[in-house]
């Protein structure tokens, strides 16, 4: 038995209520840190490196946001946190294995290179974006429903086990692969600005946000995604993109990608679009509300020869390009868009054919049969069609050449520059079978009309020189036949 003399008593009394009382006390040795909790009532300063565990110990709620804290040490005595917010200071690391009732963890915008939140089994929402942390390990997360990863050094995310996910938020990293099949209430994901090549979204029948831009997606599903209202796929590697099952969507920015053809006649909803920057050849746009879309943007495909719209009339001047031309009101209208070159029927002993601006040649309709090439000489009478496509639609004209046998000298090239050789185009009959000879230029308009007899043409019109370019024939002979064909004035 311990006999303590009673002068001692009052003594020892004092010590043990002491030790007691300093034991009870919690270090926070950020001077930042104490201040906050100074000014949140935690405790009464001034600062001295220690708070009253006591103060603390039941919190569970904490907001130290934007404090300038370096050293979060003694946040392991907030015991009851739920909810912790150190955003927007200067931490570098963060321990919070004790705050194992975290509900809610926010550090965004710190110098967090790590975070550990393997203890923190019932965490729901975890917000990191704006650090520097290089990998996450989720596996003990399994409750975790918002998570806000962006902007930071992450090369691989594995959130398979995170089923209740219904936010995923990690753009701006390095991650390659994704695997979001088993997030099946998955209501908004952000995954733009990273390196991801594919992105099955097909088991997110629930999604309503996709943002997977500036990316290298190849092929892009969103079929299954018939709640989708907002699809952000810009700057990918996409060739195509069904859209036509989004009837929710009222969003959509796919521009710097390289797709042909676009249909939102099903997107009943749209309000804004941006396809420019693409191979579009169609765009259809025809939903019945485009007076409602006071954005569309399809400028830079320089090969979009047709737009299906509401109404082909109006103008649509605050669309971009504007003004543009090619407006249509059915598909069956946007073959007439296809630029293709026409030639008028020839008769002769032979035939070569011209260089084309628009089209091909070919044996038969359709860009069928034998591809002619231009210089071809045709000495066999048949039916030649020119014809032209883009990734979406063809038109085509045709021409009839009929070979003769009689034979003129008909000059395929002339130079009047007066020096005194080639200086005029005739033809020499020596059949005597011309009645006349008229000169066109390529739109058919008459420039010179000649008989058999005459010097010839000296390249003139209303006596102005006209300029170098192929130039049309049509010779009339007595017995009602007509010969025709081109040839060039140089200069």
């Amino acid at each position: 038995m311990l006999c303590i003399p009673k002068n001692n008593l009052f003594s020892f009394s004092l010590c043990f209520i002491s030790s007691f009382c300093i034991s009870q006390t919690t270090f926070i040795p950020d001077d930042n840190f104490e201040q906050a909790l100074i000014n949140l009532g935690y405790d009464s300063g001034p600062l001295d490196d220690f708070v009253p565990t006591i103060n603390i110990a039941d919190i569970d709620k904490l907001d130290v946001s934007s404090n300038a804290i370096s050293d979060l040490t003694g946040i392991q005595d907030f015991v009851g946190l739920t909810v912790l917010d150190c955003s927007d200071n200067n931490l570098s690391d963060l321990e919070l294995s004790t705050n194992v009732n975290l509900i809610e963890l926010y550090c965004n915008n710190n110098s967090l290179t790590s975070l550990n939140t393997s203890d923190l089994i019932g965490l729901q929402k975890l917000w990191c974006s704006f650090n520097k942390i290089t990998a996450l390990n989720l596996i003990n997360n399994i409750s975790l429903s918002s998570l806000y990863c962006g902007d930071n050094l992450i090369s691989s995310l594995d959130v398979t086990v995170s089923t209740n996910l219904g936010v995923l938020s990690c753009e701006n990293n390095l991650i390659s692969v994704i695997d979001v099949t088993q997030n099946k209430l998955l209501n908004s994901l952000i995954v733009r600005g990273n390196f991801l090549t594919g992105l099955d979204v097909t088991q997110n029948t629930t999604l309503a946000f996709l943002d997977c831009g500036i990316n290298q997606i190849s092929n892009l599903d969103v079929s299954q995604n018939s709640n989708l209202r907002v699809l952000l796929c810009f700057n990918n590697q996409l060739t195509s993109l069904d859209v036509t099952q989004n009837v929710l969507l009222t969003d959509l920015s796919c521009e710097f990608n390289q797709i042909t053809v676009l249909d939102m006649s099903k997107n009943t909803s749209l309000l804004n679009l941006d396809c420019s920057h693409n191979d579009l050849c169609l765009l259809n746009i025809k939903n019945g509300t485009n007076d409602n879309a006071p954005i569309m943007d399809f400028e830079f495909n320089p090969n979009l020869s047709c737009v299906i719209v509401d109404d082909a009339s109006i103008s649509y001047p605050n669309w971009r390009p504007f003004p543009f031309s090619n407006f249509a009101n059915e598909l069956s209208e946007c073959t007439n868009f296809i630029p293709v070159d026409t030639l008028p029927d020839f008769s002769g002993v032979s035939f070569t054919l011209p260089v084309l601006d628009n089209g091909d040649y070919f044996t038969q309709s359709g860009g069928n049969g034998v591809q002619l090439q231009p210089e071809d000489k045709i000495t066999t009478s048949q039916i030649i069609y020119i014809y032209n496509k883009n990734n979406c639609f063809s038109n085509e004209t045709r021409f009839t050449v009929t070979i003769l046998e009689e034979v003129y000298d008909v000059p395929k090239y002339f130079t009047p520059n007066n020096d005194g050789t080639n200086d005029y185009w005739n033809v020499v009959d020596n059949t005597d079978g011309i009645d006349y000879i008229t000169i066109h230029d390529r739109y058919g308009k008459l420039l010179k009309f000649l008989l058999p007899n005459a010097q010839g043409w000296d390249g003139q019109f209303n006596s102005k020189p006209l300029p170098m370019d192929s130039y049309w024939y049509k010779i009339t002979l007595k017995n009602k036949d007509v010969i025709t064909g081109y040839f060039v004035l140089k200069r």
